[in-house]
């Protein structure tokens, strides 16, 4: 493999360039015209043009993306996450092409992209399910019977779903076919596919994830398990590795599982398997990603391991580098994502330009992004600007370096999640692991808590600033007041 076609943008582009260049294969970025000065394409050694801003119109363009491979001599396409990276269509297109997808076999992204089919075929490998079916329903009434022997409250989930599209928590009987109709009509103009299903809805779940790869001479591995239960919209902003809440036995087990559904796909390359942990710790199977997550550097961290790189390896039929006896937890990593959202507005997208943009540096401070000062952050994609990930030699560590490098993280022109990301790390919930899937729920309802929490932290800020320059001003070193520094401190922060 020599030269790859990043069928992607932003922080995960930059992201498998890197690696590329360390492996001295080369690189071919595409573009819309909204990324036409993006980092992504200046640092390939080759970019293509894909189209107009719009993603239809650029970055989901299969047959132009595959001919710009033909005719530049590509030999790999990596496709990220997002766009294409799940399209079975598009891998299928790739091979007839006779160009190999960074990733698994289309049969494998088919098999575990549909809830139900995945479920199934967990299934015969014994690993544990939501109490619920397996099959598609549409029927209201054969549906109420279902839902009235799994008990309630219940979840009506798409088949062909994800980010929490075409799903409804269902408390009675009553409130039933109206949450049906719902899941039912938002699932069919979201993915083209009415097809739901109903689970038990599982109280107090934590989201816990388990990283695998697997090679094409049948060895699977699991590169331990990623904490994601801090999320708005069922969308994860803040991730961790490893689990606070996992011993070494249950880590071995849900570890086995992740495996098992590997080999219940014939999977190859790199794959997160997602399971929902109960209050009393039991897990159980939740969906099967077929691509690199957004949220692998915690994972690199904890393990030393390039994740890209063992992506490639694999696509080039070389066995995975290590096995599981050799495969070790080091210390504790934590991710925030720092998304352009207003966090005290419903972390509505708040575009706009960069006027400001300075990232945090340091030992054991990492930071993926897509932009630079001056940029703008486009309307037509996901709004995040970067992850920030930390590591230290324990959890507290970590959560204390991660605060101070969201401190040193300077930001104007557009409103961040850096905010909420703060919040989080300094809540009492977080820094003792007693939190689900439900910690905005429970401790954001009212933006009100944050942004006095905030207030008082400028306070007590600015009335350290006029301690130390008062005791500056006596020994006749500066000249400014205390004051214009706070506000310039407050102005930044705003």
């Amino acid at each position: 493999m020599k030269k790859v076609l990043i069928a992607n943008r932003g922080e995960i582009a930059r992201r498998v360039i890197r690696t590329l260049k360390i492996m001295g294969i080369k690189s071919v970025a595409i573009y819309s015209d909204a990324d036409k000065t993006a980092p992504h394409v200046l640092e390939a050694d080759e970019a293509v043009y894909v189209g107009k801003s719009p993603s239809s119109e650029s970055y989901l363009q299969q047959d132009l993306i595959l001919k710009h491979c033909k005719d530049l001599g590509v030999d790999g396409i990596h496709p990220g996450y997002g766009f294409l990276s799940e399209n079975a269509g598009f891998a299928r297109n790739a091979k007839l092409a006779g160009i190999k997808l960074i990733g698994p076999s289309p049969e494998s992204m088919e098999l575990m992209g549909d809830k139900l089919s995945a479920k199934q075929a967990v299934n015969k490998f014994n690993v544990p399910l939501v109490p619920g079916v397996d099959t598609a329903i549409s029927d209201i009434a054969e549906a109420k019977q279902i839902a009235e022997k799994i008990g309630y409250p219940i979840l009506i989930k798409a088949s062909a779903g994800g980010g929490g599209k075409g799903m409804r928590l269902v408390n009675s009987t009553a409130e039933f076919e109206e949450q049906m109709l719902m899941a039912q009509n938002e699932a069919l103009s979201s993915f083209g596919d009415d097809a739901v299903f109903i689970e038990k809805f599982v109280d107090k779940p934590r989201h816990v994830e388990i990283q695998v790869f697997a090679d094409q001479h049948g060895n699977v591995v699991y590169l331990f398990e990623r904490e994601c239960s801090i999320q708005r919209r069922h969308q994860k902003v803040v991730e961790e590795a490893p689990s606070i809440v996992l011993s070494e036995e249950l880590r071995k087990q849900m570890g086995e599982a992740a495996v098992a559904v590997c080999k219940a796909c014939n999977y190859e390359g790199a794959g997160t398997v997602e399971f929902l942990l109960d209050a009393e710790l039991n897990f159980f199977f939740l969906e099967m990603n077929t691509r690199l997550q957004v949220e692998h550097p915690v994972t690199e961290m904890i393990t030393g391991l390039d994740l890209v790189e063992w992506q490639i390896l694999v696509a080039r039929g070389e066995r995975l580098p290590k096995l599981q006896p050799e495969l070790k937890i080091n210390g504790h990593a934590i991710e925030v994502r720092v998304y352009a959202e207003d966090s005290l507005n419903g972390f509505a997208p708040d575009i706009g330009t960069l006027n400001r943009y300075r990232i945090p540096a340091g030992k054991n401070i990492r930071v993926d992004d897509a932009f630079l000062e001056g940029m703008e952050i486009p309307i037509y994609y996901d709004p995040m600007i970067a992850k920030l990930v930390v590591w230290g030699k324990n959890r507290e560590e970590a959560m204390d370096r991660a605060i101070e490098a969201i401190d040193n993280y300077q930001i104007s022109g557009v409103k961040t999640t850096l905010d909420f990301g703060k919040y989080v790390l300094k809540h009492p919930a977080f820094r003792s692991g007693n939190f689900d899937t439900n910690f905005v729920k429970h401790y954001f309802q009212d933006p009100k808590v944050m942004r006095d929490a905030m207030q008082e932290e400028a306070e007590a800020l600015a009335h350290s600033i006029d301690a130390i320059w008062s005791d500056l001003k006596k020994h006749e070193v500066v000249e400014y007041s205390s004051r214009e520094i706070s506000s310039s401190w407050k102005n930044r922060m705003e």
